[in-house]
């Protein structure tokens, strides 16, 4: 995989504009859920430590910004987000936007950002954090990057559920509590389900032009059909897992999750009803606004329940 070709031909200077454009905001919730609902659930079990739970934050949205920038650059550099076949929002390479060796440096500054923030984490909680926060910047890198992108086999889900649901839940608890709680792994079933919603409804857009260009998503192997399925099971899921969680963890204001079920009515009213292409990009919008008022509820109920 290389980015000279690319880079032959001069371009103007992206303004931030392209760059936030690049780093997708509509996902970041993915992002910043999982530590609301992380700390929340180390409330009441021992004394939160506010700049911990800010470096958690900031570990969390630099790997989010820096996975999405470097899929951006290794999609782009292998030709599968070329003009034509993206229904999506714009992607910086692809389009011919950003250089593919800016986007390169973008995601590596990001994933270096990360790093920085994790290493002040695991030198007051840990160096075990230090083999999490290698292993979560290589899942970022390696979903679409490399020879053999896990993206590419249909494993995609799997992996954003794991470090987007359990890990980044999980761990944004550990970080104040120094151990594990059934608690914090029981809260990351819902966040890891909505924030795998999020890439269903991404890949279930983007069938027709990864079916073309040969990357076989799990969406690409369930079929349209499938998908759409899939999306709306993700989301009854997490809202099933909302009473064991208040009730195992002796925290039944978090019931107040449900009060965002609402929210997800017309997202799931679009795919059950067959919208396709540029129809699912709002989608996109809607199901990363339920994924984040679910979890600000959740982290709200489980803190005033500690």
């Amino acid at each position: 995989m290389t980015d000279a070709q690319p880079d032959a031909a001069p371009r103007p200077a992206p303004g931030w504009r392209t760059w936030l454009a690049g780093a997708r905001p509509r996902t970041l919730p993915a992002a910043v859920v999982p530590v609301l609902v992380g700390t929340a659930c180390a409330a009441g079990r021992t004394d939160v430590v506010a700049w911990r739970a800010v470096a958690a934050g900031v570990v969390a949205l630099a790997l989010q910004v820096g996975t999405n920038y470097a899929n951006d650059y290794s999609d782009g550099v292998r030709g599968t987000d070329s003009i034509g076949r993206r229904v999506g929002p714009v992607r910086l390479v692809g389009s011919g936007l950003v250089r593919p060796g800016a986007v390169k440096r973008a995601a590596l500054a990001a994933f270096g950002v990360a790093g920085l923030a994790g290493l002040a984490l695991a030198a007051v909680v840990g160096w075990e954090l230090l083999v999490v926060g290698a292993a979560a910047i290589a899942a970022g890198w390696f979903y679409t990057g490399g020879s053999h992108p896990y993206g590419y086999l249909g494993l995609g889900e799997l992996f954003v559920f794991v470090f987007f649901g359990v890990v980044a839940t999980a761990g944004s608890a550990y970080v104040q509590e120094e151990t594990l709680s059934g608690l914090a792994l029981a809260a990351s079933v819902p966040v890891g389900l909505l924030a795998t919603a999020l890439l269903v409804v991404n890949n279930l857009r983007d069938i027709p032009g990864d079916t073309a260009s040969g990357k076989r998503t799990l969406a690409v192997r369930l079929g349209d059909r499938g998908t759409r399925v899939l999306y709306v099971a993700l989301l009854v899921g997490a809202v099933l897992m909302v009473p064991l969680v208040a009730g195992l963890g002796e925290r039944p204001a978090a019931v107040a999750a449900l009060a965002a079920v609402p929210l997800a009515r017309r997202p799931v009213i679009e795919v059950l009803g067959g919208a396709r292409g540029p129809a699912l990009v709002p989608v996109l919008g809607d199901t990363g606004r339920v994924q984040l008022v679910f979890g600000a509820l959740l982290a709200a109920g489980l803190w005033i329940s500690a």
